[in-house]
């Protein structure tokens, strides 16, 4: 956060340095675009393989092969979730969220792609129809769906509270998730949880200060962010113990809502889809 007064003058040439124009970071142009309308035809005759209702302040995880598509439902009422993604049977190759943001943007929307960690680095999942796509970025600069909050997290809170003791952030959900469906002891499945898609929660940065902030999300009963796995999928989507994060999060006095996740599977894949390989990068050569 930027000092309201600064320590040091500006200098002589303080506007000429502040004009110079951006350089986007990631240009791509060369970024492999997915085939939208084949994945949407895809889901024509799709059948519904499964549910999972996520309780409201809990996590749960849930399997979607490659080439299946899910969806994130609201189901009762307003309600955030974070979602998690890791590639089935390897905990190791997860959602790298930093990555996702510096190729797509802080927020996420229909063709947006979910990508996996270095060395794996390779779509995840594929936003195939988001129903909040209307909101686009308020007059606040706030939108939906955002990769640049990390979790709430009962470590975070504990700071910020003066030592109050919370176990239902979503950090804890998530990890009690994974626990239960890995078999791993709680201390070594936390290793594992990581950086969030914050589903339907609204955010942005104040123009002031820059600091992250949160509003009232719009999503209602009925909203979905729907997704086509582009790999073997393991999910783990926790209901946020803020609701809809319209005041608070890591709090039992927001009200809150379980979220619905959905698995379909098509009847047939995408034409002309494959599921991406192994990164195409040759590390070998970096480490001579």
């Amino acid at each position: 956060m930027k000092p309201d007064h600064p320590e040091h003058p500006a200098p002589s040439d303080a506007a000429t340095r502040k004009a110079i124009r951006p350089v986007i970071c990631y240009p791509v142009e060369g970024l492999p675009v997915p085939n939208l309308p084949a994945y949407r035809a895809a889901r024509e005759g799709w059948s519904l393989i499964s549910e999972v209702l996520v309780p409201a302040r809990d996590g749960r995880t849930f399997e979607v092969p490659a080439g299946w598509f899910f969806r994130i439902v609201s189901v009762e009422g307003p309600q955030v979730g974070d979602l998690n993604l890791f590639a089935a049977g390897n905990l190791g190759e997860r959602f790298f969220s930093g990555k996702t943001r510096a190729l797509h943007g802080t927020h996420l929307s229909t063709g947006d792609r979910m990508w996996s960690c270095l060395p794996y680095l390779r779509p995840m999942a594929t936003v195939t129809e988001d129903t909040l796509d209307w909101y686009g970025f308020d007059d606040f600069g706030g939108s939906v769906h955002d990769v640049i909050g990390t979790r709430c997290d009962p470590y975070t809170h504990t700071l910020l509270s003066d030592g109050d003791q919370y176990h239902h952030c979503c950090h804890s959900n998530l990890t009690r998730a994974v626990a239960a469906q890995s078999g791993l002891p709680l201390h070594a499945a936390e290793l594992h949880v990581h950086d969030v898609l914050n589903v339907f929660m609204c955010t942005g940065f104040t123009r002031d200060t820059g600091q992250y902030f949160m509003k009232a999300s719009p999503v209602r009963p009925g909203d979905y962010l729907e997704f086509m796995a582009e790999i073997d999928l393991l999910g783990a989507l926790s209901a946020c113990p803020g609701g809809d994060c319209s005041a608070e999060h890591s709090s039992d006095a927001a009200v809150c809502h379980p979220l619905l996740v959905q698995v379909f599977k098509p009847k047939a894949p995408p034409v002309g889809w494959c599921s991406p390989g192994a990164n195409p990068y040759d590390r070998s050569h970096g480490q001579e």
